[in-house]
């Protein structure tokens, strides 16, 4: 028989035995479940974005950028182009480190791909443990046609005379649909906008700074593959003169201006340092932020609001033209700055009633540093005039308004001396000559007799 000290001993054995397989059995289900965590946490594929985003047609030298993230990071891409039984790879990179977001590009200009259809294979793969440290893929077939055949641009219409300062609108047709067109002057670029009758009606600027040799638009279309057509076209570049002005800046104005002008230059210690700190730098960055404006989609019809002639203030003198080459000077009549004016001054009562110059849409409505308080509108084909240092405002920005429509009251913000109205005509954000634009005469034969031509004739 046992004795009761060897019964306990067996039945402590049989205890600890079962403890440890408990443990070893939680141990064994806590690594289970973490290897599970790691290999399931993450279960989809990269995130790939295409930029263009492909539809149907490509060119060998369209530029094709990958944006690729995923929360694991991004193991590797491959680009295959694939042809009947051929197939070449375009592009296969494994990355160094597993980033969570990663940006490739490539092009097709080595395969040498003739016209025709073929298929676009990418795949990334992310860099997580799934399939057993595989990683997720993410595959995109695209069906494609190269197009390696630039687009077709014909222009109806005579060439523009154009005089420094002016503006000009050509009507011409594409031979396919395209992504991007219009007129280039140096580096700045005018849109052509589709009409009706399929043309492209594109209004474009000879900036007053440029001289008539230097004067070379060139006309442009990207298709949707990417092939691009650009030439030079033809402009009867005609010069015009300006003339030349003298302003004082005596210490009363500056000292009238003095807060405001604190405002605009706070770096700067004296009235005066700050003034000319507003004229040049402010002023820059004015200039900048009227071609932003215009550049803007959502801010331009793509057919013209307006019928009939613009208008002027009412019942004013012209204190100052466009063009006027300045030359400014203090109390003592020395020389401290130049600049170019680009609009009519326009003086009248004193917070005389403003109208609309034409019908349109009011896109700016704000303090504009040296144009005071300003209101842009939009009348199409990026056309806009442009009201300032005004003392009230009277719309604001997405309202229509009429011609003759009270829109605001002159005034003295920004950097004007006197009470009076600052109206200019921009095209794509240029200031341009606004006589022109108030000038029925000049507005049929140079504006709306080119858009109503005949395509067939």
């Amino acid at each position: 028989m046992f004795s009761r000290r060897q019964i306990s001993y067996r039945s402590s054995s049989r205890r600890s035995s079962s403890g440890l397989s408990v443990i070893a059995m939680l141990l064994i289900l806590a690594l289970a479940g973490a290897g599970a965590y790691f290999l399931m946490r993450d279960l989809s594929g990269p995130s790939v974005t295409m930029n263009p985003e492909l539809a149907g047609r490509v060119g060998l030298l369209q530029n094709i950028e990958l944006d690729i993230s995923d929360k694991s990071g991004v193991q590797s891409v491959s680009v295959v182009v694939k042809r009947g039984e051929q197939s070449m790879t375009v592009l296969d990179q494994t990355f160094p480190t597993l980033e969570n977001r990663q940006k490739v590009s490539f092009n097709l200009k080595e395969t040498k791909l003739p016209e025709g259809a073929f298929e676009l294979e990418v795949r990334a793969v992310d860099g997580s443990y799934a399939g057993f440290g595989r990683g997720n893929t993410t595959s995109i077939n695209l069906p494609l046609v190269l197009d390696s055949q630039p687009p077709r641009i014909a222009v109806r219409t005579g060439p523009p005379a154009m005089y420094r300062g002016g503006s000009g609108l050509i009507v011409y047709t594409v031979s396919e649909d395209v992504n991007q067109t219009g007129v280039r002057v140096g580096s700045l670029f005018f849109p052509g906008y589709k009409q009706d009758n399929g043309a492209y009606a594109c209004l474009f600027p000879f900036p007053i700074a440029l001289k008539t040799g230097d004067y070379l638009p060139e006309i442009m279309a990207r298709d949707l593959a990417g092939n691009v057509t650009s030439s030079r076209l033809l402009v009867h570049a005609l010069n015009r003169n300006y003339r030349s002005d003298t302003l004082n800046i005596p210490e009363s104005f500056l000292n009238f201006k003095a807060s405001e002008l604190a405002e605009l230059c706070p770096g700067e210690s004296t009235p005066l340092t700050q003034y000319l700190c507003a004229n040049n730098k402010v002023r820059e960055g004015n200039d900048e932020t009227l071609i932003k404006v215009a550049a803007d989609p959502a801010n331009v019809s793509p057919r013209f609001l307006w019928s009939g002639s613009f208008r002027r203030l009412p019942r004013s003198a012209v204190k100052a033209n466009f063009g006027d080459f300045r030359t400014y000077v203090d109390g003592n009549r020395q020389k401290i700055d130049e600049q170019t004016h680009m609009g009519l001054d326009l003086a009248s009562v004193a917070h005389a009633e403003v109208p609309a110059a034409q019908s349109g849409r009011v896109v700016w409505v704000d303090y504009l540093g040296i144009h005071g308080n300003m209101i842009l509108i939009d009348h199409g084909l990026g056309l806009m005039t442009q009201y300032s240092h005004l003392s009230e405002y009277g719309v604001k920005v997405g309202d229509e308004v009429k011609a003759g429509q009270i829109i605001g009251r002159t005034g003295t913000s920004g950097l004007a001396g006197g009470d009076h109205l600052h109206f200019g005509v921009l095209v794509g954000g240029v200031p341009v000559q606004p006589l022109e634009w108030l000038d029925s005469t000049w507005v049929r034969n140079n504006i709306t007799s080119r858009l109503n031509i005949n395509l067939n004739s």
